[in-house]
């Protein structure tokens, strides 16, 4: 897989994990959990990007390290959403989960 295309995987899972928040119920916990999720999602991308462009082997390692920390919370995320059943949309959620996995 190129560069270019683990971004774009990476775009498209923060997209997706933005569209499902729209579908969730407004409990408190499901406001909190889509507000964390997108920010750990769409990190992700924004990490890589600067992985990309790093100025040092140390600087690119940093920043994927992030990005994979960051994968890891948007899957455990996604699992505790799905658990606690705050969306409709379950197979979406098993897709974005299988998604997140590979990523990882």
């Amino acid at each position: 897989m190129t560069s270019q295309e683990l971004e774009n995987r990476l775009i498209d899972f923060a997209v997706v994990c933005i569209q499902i928040t729209k579908n969730t119920n407004s409990s408190f916990a499901s406001q909190h959990l889509c507000s964390q999720l997108i920010r750990s999602a769409t990190s992700v991308a924004l990490n890589y990007s600067e992985a990309i462009g790093a100025q040092s082997t140390r600087d690119y390692i940093h920043k994927m390290q992030i990005c994979l920390k960051e994968l890891r919370e948007s899957k455990t995320n996604l699992r505790i959403q799905k658990e606690a059943v705050l969306t409709e949309k379950s197979v979406k959620m098993d897709n974005l989960i299988d998604e997140s996995n590979q990523l990882i």
